[in-house]
C-alpha cells in the first residue's frame, strides 16, 4: 500500500513538473523579447507603466475570445470551421487578425492616454510590445495545453513564429501610433496605427491557413511565410532603429516638438 500510495506522489509530482515546465516554455520566448526592447531603450519606462501595459495584453485575451468566438461562428455557420481558401483568409483577417489588432489598439490608447512618461517617440514602441507580448504569452500558454502530447514541437514552431510575430505587428502598430502622436497628425498615418499591424498579422495567418485546405499548397505558403516573417523582423528592426534615431537626434525627448509633415 504504501510503495503504490508513494507511486502515485511521484507520479502527481512529475505531472506537476510537467506543468510547470510547459509553463515556463510558453512564457520564454515573450519574456525574451520584452526584455530585448526594454534594453533598447535608453530612457526606462518605469516599472509600474510597463507591467500595466502588459497586464492589459494579457487581460484583452479573454474579450478577444469571446469576440472570435462569435464571429467564427457567424462566417462559418453551419460547418463552423473554414471549408476554401477564400474561407481560411477571411478567418485569418476577421477571426483573427482585425480583433486582435483592434484590442491591442484599445489597450494601448488606455495605457497612453494619460501617460506622463509618454515622452519619446520609441516609447509608443515600447508600450505596444509590452501589450503585445503580454497577449502573446497567454496565447501561447493556451496552445501548448491545447497541444499537450506534441507540445514541445508546438513550443518550438511558436517560439520561432508565432510569438515573434506578435512582436513585429506590436512594433508597427507602436512605431505609428508615436509618429502620429508626435509628428504626423495625417490621416494616412492615423489609419497606419492599426492597418499596418492587421495586414501583416492577417497576412501571416491566412498562409499558414491554407494548410487547411490543401497540405501540398499549405507547405507551399509555410516557407514563404518563414521569408515573410524574416523580412517583417528587417522592417520592424529598421523602425526601431528610425525611432531610437530620431530621439537622439532630439535629444531623448519631444514632449514640446511638433512637426506637421516630417519623416521619421
Amino acid at each position: 500500500m504504501n510503495n503504490k500510495q508513494t507511486y502515485f506522489n511521484v507520479l502527481a509530482s512529475l505531472c506537476d513538473m510537467e506543468f510547470l515546465i510547459i509553463i515556463i516554455v510558453a512564457l520564454l520566448p515573450a519574456a525574451l523579447l520584452w526584455w530585448f526592447i526594454w534594453k533598447k531603450d535608453q530612457k526606462k519606462e518605469p516599472t509600474k507603466w510597463l507591467a500595466k501595459a502588459t497586464c492589459y495584453g494579457v487581460l484583452i485575451c479573454f474579450p478577444v475570445v469571446l469576440v472570435e468566438m462569435a464571429i467564427g461562428s457567424v462566417l462559418f455557420y453551419p460547418e463552423g470551421h473554414p471549408t476554401t481558401l477564400l474561407g481560411t483568409t477571411a478567418c485569418a483577417f476577421f477571426e483573427a487578425a482585425i480583433p486582435e489588432e483592434s484590442f491591442k489598439l484599445l489597450a494601448l490608447w488606455l495605457v497612453l492616454r494619460k501617460n506622463p512618461y509618454f515622452d519619446e517617440h520609441f516609447d509608443g514602441i515600447v508600450y505596444a510590445v509590452c501589450i503585445g507580448l503580454g497577449f502573446a504569452a497567454i496565447e501561447n500558454v493556451g496552445y501548448l495545453f491545447d497541444n499537450d502530447e506534441n507540445w514541445m514541437s508546438v513550443a518550438f514552431l511558436r517560439s520561432l513564429m508565432a510569438v515573434p510575430g506578435h512582436y513585429a505587428f506590436a512594433i508597427l502598430m507602436g512605431y505609428y501610433y508615436s509618429k502620429y502622436h508626435f509628428v504626423d497628425h495625417s490621416r494616412k498615418t492615423a489609419v497606419l496605427i492599426i492597418a499596418a499591424p492587421v495586414l501583416a498579422h492577417g497576412l501571416y495567418d491566412a498562409l499558414l491557413m491554407t494548410s487547411m485546405i490543401n497540405e501540398v499548397l499549405g507547405g507551399v505558403c509555410f516557407i514563404i511565410t518563414v521569408i515573410f516573417v524574416c523580412k517583417l523582423h528587417v522592417y520592424a528592426r529598421k523602425k526601431i532603429l528610425s525611432m531610437i534615431d530620431t530621439d537622439n537626434y532630439f535629444g531623448g525627448g519631444v514632449l514640446n516638438f511638433k512637426m506637421p509633415n516630417a519623416k521619421c
